[in-house]
């Protein structure tokens, strides 16, 4: 690394800045509309849904904190508290005796169908609408060369 830090000019600095107050206050307002209407978490609606549309409803259980960008630890945390509550299980899997499948339970689909529209909704209230198609397009491809780019780096 350079000794010398490469600060942002003022543009740079607003877009940044600009992007972060946005991510943040829609993450935080479709949280609590997900807590409020479905009394699920946000943690929890992310696990069913990378389970239920990635998944097919089983995934192994480095997969699952893998398609979440979750650790290890924070990703078992979660687990244990949906299986007490019912919504995911856990499988040992049979050719790893060391790996886990976490499956969707049958009230976990349900809990997940049940909250979908009305998340939905809102992000479509919140991001969509505010939104030309032209300009969802265009986030659409900075979002992906981002991905892409953050592939190539270290971590």
């Amino acid at each position: 690394m350079n000794a010398t830090p490469r600060w942002l000019n003022p543009e740079q600095k607003a877009a940044w800045d600009s992007f972060i107050r946005m991510q943040e206050t829609l993450i935080g307002r479709l949280s609590r509309r997900v807590q409020a209407d479905s009394h699920m978490s946000a943690a929890d609606y992310l696990v069913l849904v990378s389970l239920t549309e990635r998944g097919g409803g089983r995934m192994r259980f480095l997969d699952l904190a893998n398609s979440v960008e979750w650790e290890k630890s924070r990703m078992s945390h979660q687990v244990r508290r949906m299986t007490n509550r019912g919504l995911v299980s856990k499988e040992e899997c049979p050719d790893d005796g060391r790996g886990a499948f976490i499956v969707a339970t049958p009230a976990g689909y349900k809990a997940i169908e049940e909250a979908a529209p009305t998340h939905v909704a809102h992000v479509r209230r919140l991001f969509i609408d505010a939104l030309t198609q032209e300009e969802l397009d265009t986030l659409a491809r900075i979002s992906n060369r981002v991905l892409e780019h953050m592939k190539k780096q270290p971590d």
